[in-house]
């Protein structure tokens, strides 16, 4: 059910986690999910996505998110991302709205944050998938051992990354972070929910631009 097509970098700094047990648990998981007839997203070939869109030496900045969407046509394996044509959702609405407030520019009509992943923005979701219409079905079931991992390697064999920890559970995935030779940003989750109590007005996309020039680093553009 893994198809592990991942990028070269990151197989050289987390290869190995896919001979752990966790891992092996995992993967019986969602061939037993897959067998019954669930709907899994993303697609199996989007699943890395986050990844082999943006390798391993090209990682400066980092956003968490905690599971993919998981209504039909949203999920392709970046966090907060969805597709062309698909509706812009509720949180990524906010984080437009941030953007625009910081930089003053016309929200864009779409969803897809593939730009920023090109450029080194990791958007990596905690659970790499999720059971159709069932928010938080495949946590707790080894993926987030795996993105443990990944955001270690980063922490630890970069220097003068952005993490951007939006919301409690991103901030607790996040607390081993080094924040000696990173900066952490972190706010209110960009829910309606919570937008307004931290999130909007929290000058995230220039203070890690700002950080990143600091370091002699190209900052993201962030808006086109």
């Amino acid at each position: 059910m893994i198809a592990v097509k991942l990028d070269q970098s990151w197989m050289n700094e987390i290869g190995g986690e896919f001979d752990k047990p966790y891992m092996h648990d995992l993967k019986a998981f969602l061939l037993k999910e897959k067998e019954s007839g669930v709907t899994i997203f993303p697609k199996g070939d989007d699943i890395f996505n986050a990844m082999n869109t943006t390798s391993f030496d090209k990682v400066r900045v980092v956003i968490i998110g905690q599971d993919p969407y998981h209504g039909d046509d949203q999920a392709h394996g970046l966090s907060f991302s969805v597709r062309r044509g698909v509706r812009v959702p509720p949180s990524l609405l906010n984080i437009y709205k941030e953007l625009e407030a910081e930089y003053g520019t016309k929200r864009p009509d779409h969803g897809d944050l593939t730009a920023w992943a090109e450029q080194g923005v990791l958007l990596l979701n905690a659970t790499l998938t999720v059971r159709r219409d069932s928010a938080g079905s495949h946590q707790n079931k080894g993926w987030e051992s795996f993105t443990d991992a990944v955001i270690r390697a980063v922490n630890d064999h970069h220097e003068h990354v952005v993490f951007m920890l939006w919301g409690s559970y991103a901030q607790k995935k996040g607390a081993f972070i080094d924040r000696s030779k990173h900066l952490v940003l972190t706010s209110t989750h960009p829910s309606p929910l919570s937008a307004h109590r931290g999130f909007l007005g929290c000058g995230h996309f220039k203070s890690a631009n700002e950080y990143l020039e600091s370091h002699g680093l190209q900052p993201i553009r962030w808006v086109a």
